[in-house]
């Protein structure tokens, strides 16, 4: 049994970027068993990146583990671009990568809060190619869940003073719509303005992550590169609804695509960035799927319990046939 922290991996066995449209080149590496179970791992953000201990949930003598860059985000290039960045086309992508790296089918499809998002929305574009799906701290991409974050939900509500301080970063004139503000200093056309923006953005988000904050928590602030990234692709998705209908992901027509993959979530009960009633209305619309309330974890995957579980999790999936 792995130790909470996860499992090591050896360096990647292959990586490398891949051109996808006229503007991109996404990077990807694949680290554990060259023929092993294929696992892809779904980062969040929208912006967030891979690393090595993106790898941890799963072992190596089991899995070929499988971790994308996202557009703009991580190693791939351009960093921080908006343009051809949607979530049809990390969609795409995912099935380039899918057809580059020679999966015929993943064995399982990994992601995390915005990473839980694009994973349910590629299984419903792609059932055919997920043989199961583990999934935490689920983002459902409603507006309600948008705001819970960054105007009038839990996390403004528990985090008055942290949020008043975020709110105070914009002109007044834009604090009634926090994210379009916010967008509109990310995609300043000066590049100071755009980095002190995303410290600001991301600080709060930071904080209102885990239940217990660990002494290194803003250490993230000080690479400019996932601060700049994270904040203006994050903002990007948000002012578009993360270029999603509403209620596309529990629409019948497209949940019932994925009723038959296997499905496990599992959720931080204090979850703010991410609400667990949406963990909660996934789980009822997928009846069979199996949900874990982690009691003492908010929403970050780092997080003891939720940690142990998901490790827990990913060593049960590694059972199933292929």
């Amino acid at each position: 049994m792995a130790p909470v922290t996860g499992y090591e991996h050896a360096k990647p066995f292959d990586s490398g970027h891949l051109q996808v449209g006229g503007v991109h080149r996404i990077y990807y590496e694949q680290r554990g068993k060259k023929d092993g179970k294929p696992v892809i791992f779904l980062h969040g953000g929208p912006g967030g990146s891979t690393s090595a201990d993106s790898a941890a949930f799963f072992s190596p003598d089991v899995y070929r583990v499988v971790l994308l860059d996202q557009r703009g985000a991580g190693k791939s290039t351009p960093l921080a671009e908006l343009r051809e960045n949607t979530t049809q086309l990390l969609i795409d992508d995912i099935e380039t990568l899918r057809k580059h790296v020679g999966v015929s089918q993943w064995h399982m499809v990994f992601g995390g809060s915005w990473g839980s998002t694009l994973s349910l929305a590629y299984a419903e574009a792609h059932p055919e190619a997920v043989g199961s799906l583990v999934l935490r701290g689920v983002f459902l991409v409603g507006r309600s869940e948008i705001d819970a974050t960054y105007k009038n939900g839990p996390a403004p509500q528990l985090f008055p003073d942290e949020h008043e301080e975020w709110l105070r970063y914009l002109p007044e004139k834009d604090r009634n719509d926090p994210v379009q503000g916010y967008y509109s200093l990310l995609t300043s056309d000066d590049a100071a303005t755009r980095l002190a923006a995303g410290k600001a953005w991301n600080r709060f988000e930071l904080r209102v992550s885990q239940l217990v904050p660990p002494a290194d928590m803003y250490d993230k602030l000080e690479d400019d590169a996932w601060v700049l990234a994270h904040a203006r692709i994050e903002a990007h998705y948000f002012v578009n609804d993360c270029f999603m209908e509403p209620g596309q992901l529990l629409n019948e027509a497209n949940i019932s695509r994925i009723r038959h993959i296997p499905t496990t979530i599992v959720q931080g009960r204090y979850d703010i960035v991410c609400p667990p009633k949406a963990a909660w209305m996934l789980h009822k619309a997928l009846p069979d799927s199996k949900l874990h309330w982690i009691a003492d974890a908010g929403h970050s995957a780092k997080e003891p319990g939720t940690m142990s579980k998901l490790v827990e999790v990913c060593d049960s999936y590694a059972q199933l046939d292929s």
